[in-house]
């Protein structure tokens, strides 16, 4: 009996488990703070601006409890990030329209944790980013709903990696 009722433990912690391993499935239910869009200019190496990335986030305290101090934090939050993507620019160094999700993530992340305090931000992750160019070549059409792609030409995500995998 002790085993099957270790067993079924084990099997009810996996999914938890799972979620702790895997960044876009982010923390428990209720530990997740959607933050809203950050416009990020790109520029070539040479300082020319050439677009902009709108960039979506989600931020994951450490516990539930935490998650209304974040809110209540939200314009200080944001401000700080809106003040790092523009002093500091968020591409690669290879490609002026690829965003560098991981630096942009762990600069993020210290922002939030300056703001914050340390012991309260596990993670942001950044779900997705669209790319709209200042003097596109031509308009792009508008991709079909079966068409969808998981990145962009520059590799930026595009499909939400905050969206938790719906079983099938």
């Amino acid at each position: 009996m002790k085993k099957l009722i270790l067993a079924l433990a084990f099997m009810c912690a996996l999914p938890a488990m799972a979620a702790e391993k895997n960044p876009s499935k982010g923390g428990q239910p209720g530990t997740n703070v959607p933050m809203d869009f950050i416009i990020a200019p790109l520029a070539t190496s040479a300082g020319k601006l050439i677009g902009y990335a709108y960039v979506s986030s989600r931020l994951t305290v450490l516990s539930e409890s935490l998650a209304v101090p974040v809110r209540d934090k939200l314009p200080f939050i944001q401000d700080a990030f809106v003040r790092d993507v523009n002093a500091k620019g968020v591409a690669t160094a290879a490609d002026p329209q690829a965003v560098d999700v991981p630096a942009l993530e762990a600069r993020l992340l210290a922002d939030a944790v300056k703001i914050m305090g340390p012991g309260k931000v596990k993670m942001i992750t950044v779900c997705t980013v669209n790319i709209s160019e200042l003097h596109p070549a031509k308009t792009p059409s508008p991709a079909a709903p079966d068409a969808e792609r998981d990145t962009d030409a520059h590799n930026n995500p595009l499909k939400s990696r905050c969206e938790a995998e719906k079983p099938g």
